[in-house]
């Protein structure tokens, strides 16, 4: 009997049905079911006229699930190699989409390909992860001078964002630089000083904000200032968290979102439509899912001895947990309503992409980590 072969050569030389046998099948199942409970709380959503939106999200499962094998097949390593161009081709996405992308409702975030629009905020996630797995690694924030170029990296994506305006995805960049830079060994006075220096620019914030974010935040604090206005989705979304008890209504008797008092109930308050169906126990499994997820995500990390690879799950990781924080709490009215959606479950073709393309590459660092075949 040979020798073991390396871990690298092991991966390498696996063909895509050899990967696939590998797979994390706990992650995998979690995410599956964590989409299918989606598709079915869109439906409910829409139902009496809109049900077109699950349909959709069906198809859209499909071409995320093509990202996700496709990921797995080229690999993690591959997109670390890549991570600067990756990250230079996001960025000019951006700059188009600050230039002849489609506005709506205020903001100006998406790029038309004609049957699909692009937001390529979501695809950011992905290369901010990967080149901050690269580079953080490469140059270790160990000083101020490499601790302010992967900042900087992190700036330029989250400056062209915050510009669409998103101040929805640039709050999740900056959570994700956070933890990237603390998983790859920052010192505790920078962290220290970088959220202390958070802190005190949020009063210098508050006059860069447009005045709909200023309202969200203003009716976070006192709902009823504007009960018909900027205060009405979180009443309503506190209301049908609320009326769904212990055990819920029941499947497609949820009366806030069927009665269209509930706005944007297939995106942003997917989970108030659940919560209202299913009641307390039904939200409880559903976070226990994303929690079981997130372990399994964690695990993929964990077991990695590359740097980069750590750090990127682990960013990636950063961003799943904190949609479904935001979205959760932002459905109680614990924090100020963002556009964020709930991964895996809220409708978005965009979104359900880029969480394909994040899952396989979680997916291939545990195919990597896992201990090669004697020949």
């Amino acid at each position: 009997m040979n020798a073991p072969v390396s871990t690298r050569s092991f991966t390498e030389h696996l063909t895509l049905r050899e990967r696939l046998r590998l797979l994390d099948k706990g992650a995998l199942a979690a995410a599956v079911i964590l989409f299918v409970t989606g598709v079915v709380a869109i439906y409910s959503a829409g139902y009496g006229g809109r049900e077109l939106f699950a349909y959709k999200q069906i198809l859209w499962g499909g071409v995320a699930a093509c990202a996700y094998v496709g990921t797995i097949w080229i690999g993690h390593e591959r997109v670390l190699r890549y991570a600067y161009p990756l990250f230079w081709f996001v960025l000019l996405l951006l700059l188009v989409v600050l230039l002849v992308g489609i506005e709506a409702k205020g903001a100006q975030r998406w790029i038309s390909f004609g049957f699909f629009r692009l937001q390529p905020s979501d695809v950011g996630k992905i290369a901010l992860s990967a080149v901050l797995g690269k580079h953080l690694c490469r140059y270790p924030p160990k000083n101020l001078k490499n601790l302010c170029s992967g900042m900087a990296l992190a700036g330029l994506l989250g400056g062209l964002v915050f510009l669409q305006p998103d101040l929805g995805s640039v709050v999740v960049y900056v959570f994700m630089t956070f933890v990237a830079l603390f998983l790859a060994g920052t010192p505790g006075k920078y962290l220290g000083a970088l959220i202390g220096g958070g802190m005190a620019l949020l009063p210098l914030g508050w006059a860069f904000l447009k005045e709909y974010q200023k309202n969200r935040i203003l009716v976070f604090l006192d709902p009823y200032v504007d009960p018909l206005g900027a205060g009405y989705n979180v009443i309503q979304s506190r209301i049908a968290v609320g009326a769904g008890g212990l055990f819920g209504k029941g499947y497609l008797q949820g009366s806030q979102s069927k009665l269209r008092f509930l706005p944007e109930p297939h995106t942003d308050f997917i989970f108030s439509v659940f919560a209202e169906e299913m009641g307390f126990v039904g939200a409880v499994i559903l976070l226990a899912l994303f929690g079981f997820l997130l372990w399994r995500i964690a695990v993929a990390g964990a077991r990695s001895k590359d740097l980069r690879c750590k750090v990127m799950v682990g960013t990636l990781a950063a961003g799943i947990w904190f949609h479904v924080f935001q979205c959760v709490a932002m459905s109680m009215g614990l924090v100020p309503v963002k556009g964020i959606p709930l991964p895996l479950f809220s409708y978005g073709g965009s979104s359900l992409l880029g969480q394909g393309i994040t899952l396989g590459l979680v997916q291939s660092v545990f195919i990597h980590s896992t201990r090669p075949y004697e020949e």
